[in-house]
């Protein structure tokens, strides 16, 4: 058994964290921390956690030593705390933004403040499994993408790598509000989020750089906020190049992920459910990745759906640890999802 602690263990992501892992027939365990909730019980945080875990919140400063630690604390303190982090533990997974980008004036361009631990950043390994297995083995500081990102990636990746698009990307990507965290601001009260489609990153979204950086692709992102607690979609908007059809693009795809446990092609040509949506996602760890092609025209419609909070989080670090310790990688991930819900 694994000794395994969270960091940050009473938002949303830490929450997931904590539901996968205490369900994990290999993980013990053994510690979660929160500031705020020290001394509580974790399943009065998460209640969907009652009767599966008398584990109690603890403060940082109480952290001793585990196999593994997963953080989901803020952007910006984990760079900070990073050195005390990997003291505590041989293997660290990290969940916040600080650790994705592998450029320190990159990092400052997105997130608006220097790196404060830019000498660790090429130490870290890309928590995606689909690009990222065989390093994922042996790595002992692993960095999970944001979750549009996440689904950014796995959607444009296939097709940029098989030369099937030029020119710049355009990304439409949509959130539920959890996406916002437990501790959301003013914009995340129900009266103003019920109903509405919002705007809240007309560009330059931090997720943006990370599907840059992956795919070597230009890309220019919008973010919208809509009515869902969990979900992501992203709409990408392609040009093709010559000779690029539906017949290749799908064939992209399946070469990428015709073995893949997580990511599955949904691009069909009826049928309500026939492009991917993240409402029959939920609670999943999949990611769903499909297309569409204009008759007559360059253009194409790439598509990828996920749960935030799973693949877009906890679910792709927990994957990212099962591959670490050589355990059979849908371990404590079997969710299906739920449909209708």
């Amino acid at each position: 058994m694994m000794r395994v602690a969270v960091v940050g263990g009473a938002g949303y992501i830490g929450g997931e964290l904590l539901r996968l892992l205490v369900s994990h027939p290999e993980v013990e365990l053994a510690a979660a921390t929160s500031r705020s909730f020290a001394g509580r019980a974790v399943a009065g945080v998460h209640p969907n956690l009652r009767g599966r875990t008398e584990l109690r919140f603890c403060e940082p400063a109480a952290l001793g030593e585990y196999d593994m630690l997963f953080l989901a604390a803020p952007h910006r303190e984990t760079m900070r705390r990073m050195p005390e982090f990997l003291g505590h533990a041989k293997t660290v997974i990290d969940l916040s933004g600080d650790f994705r980008l592998r450029s320190p004036e990159v990092y400052a361009d997105y997130y608006g403040v220097p790196h404060e631990a830019a000498d660790l950043l090429d130490s870290f390994t890309p928590g995606l499994p689909e690009f990222h297995r065989e390093e994922l083995r042996t790595a002992d500081r692993i960095s999970v993408p944001g979750c549009m990102a996440t689904a950014g990636i796995l959607t444009l990746a296939p097709v940029a790598r098989a030369g099937l698009v030029e020119g710049e990307v355009t990304v439409d990507a949509r959130t539920g509000s959890s996406g916002s965290g437990a501790t959301a601001g003013p914009g995340n009260l129900h009266a103003e989020r019920s109903g509405a489609l919002r705007v809240f990153a007309p560009n330059r979204h931090r997720h943006e750089a990370e599907m840059a950086q992956a795919t070597g692709l230009t890309v220019r992102m919008t973010a919208s906020g809509v009515e869902a607690v969990r979900g992501v979609q992203v709409l990408c908007r392609v040009r093709l190049a010559d000779g690029a059809d539906e017949r290749a693009l799908r064939a992209a795809y399946r070469t990428s992920y015709q073995h893949e446990p997580f990511v599955r092609i949904v691009a069909e040509r009826r049928g309500l459910h026939r492009f991917p949506d993240p409402k029959i996602l939920s609670g999943s760890n999949f990611c769903d990745v499909g297309f569409s092609v204009e008759t007559g025209s360059p253009h194409a419609l790439l598509i990828g759906a996920l749960d935030n909070l799973v693949k877009g989080g906890a679910g792709n670090a927990v994957q990212a640890m099962n591959i670490r310790c050589g355990l059979p990688e849908h371990l404590g991930l079997e969710f299906t999802g739920l449909h209708p819900n």
